[in-house]
């Protein structure tokens, strides 16, 4: 007798892993082709596409700064110059073309969870370099130790990632001519007769001038008596 489904299993859903939201500039954008273009020795999409896909490998791993261009411009990880060298505007349309991809969530299948690359036909003597492709006339490699398991943190997987664009915003530098009154335009205050006091050059009252006191060097002193009462 065949069992009846149980109720977790008809309310059963696949549920969507949600994505992590990494913000990005025009100058993000920028710093990515650079990337894609100098390392890549200019070379083609499959090249663009491979060292973008390091890029955000890096991005989204943890272990490396949180931008594109902090990554990019990290000292002594990519290209001498890689900020400062002038990009050939004849590669721009094909550079545009894979950063959109890479943004938009595109990655080289076989670079895998690479996180490094050097010059194909190099040679090291290191054991955990374990390579994945080749592109772009770079050899790209996962580190890992000998149980398999790889030495760095793993990056997103990119159906996991949204890139979000951000516009960076500028304040207007439009100049507004000044406007300043003419001379009949500018109000001219009226004294008020209530507050106003009045100067007048005639005195309105008679000032008192003290007279000398005369001198008593001649004066004639009266005798005063003295009557003492009752006596």
């Amino acid at each position: 007798m065949a069992k009846a489904p149980s109720a977790s299993n008809n309310s059963s859903k696949s549920i969507r892993p949600t994505k992590v939201t990494y913000n990005y500039t025009a100058k993000d954008r920028d710093c990515l082709k650079r990337a894609m273009y100098f390392e890549s020795e200019h070379s083609d999409h499959a090249g663009y596409l491979a060292v973008g896909t390091v890029v955000m490998n890096r991005l989204t791993s943890g272990a490396y700064p949180p931008s594109i261009c902090g990554v990019v411009s990290q000292q002594r990880q990519f290209a001498p110059g890689v900020m400062t060298r002038v990009v050939s505007d004849l590669a721009e349309p094909e550079l545009d073309q894979a950063a959109s991809a890479v943004l938009g969530g595109q990655r080289h299948p076989d670079v895998k969870d690479a996180m490094f690359f050097h010059t194909e036909g190099l040679k090291f003597p290191y054991n955990n370099m374990h390579y994945v492709a080749v592109a772009g006339g770079n050899a790209f490699y996962e580190k890992r130790g000998q149980d398999g398991a790889l030495e760095t943190p793993a990056p997103l997987p990119a159906y996991e990632v949204a890139m979000n664009y951000v516009p960076v915003k500028t304040v207007a530098t439009t100049q507004f001519p000044i406007l300043l009154p003419t001379a009949d335009q500018i109000p001219i205050p009226k004294p008020d007769p209530m507050t106003t006091a009045s100067i007048s050059a005639t005195p309105t009252s008679s000032v008192a001038v003290p007279l000398p006191r005369p001198a008593f060097d001649g004066a004639t002193v009266q005798p005063v008596s003295f009557i003492k009462a009752g006596g």
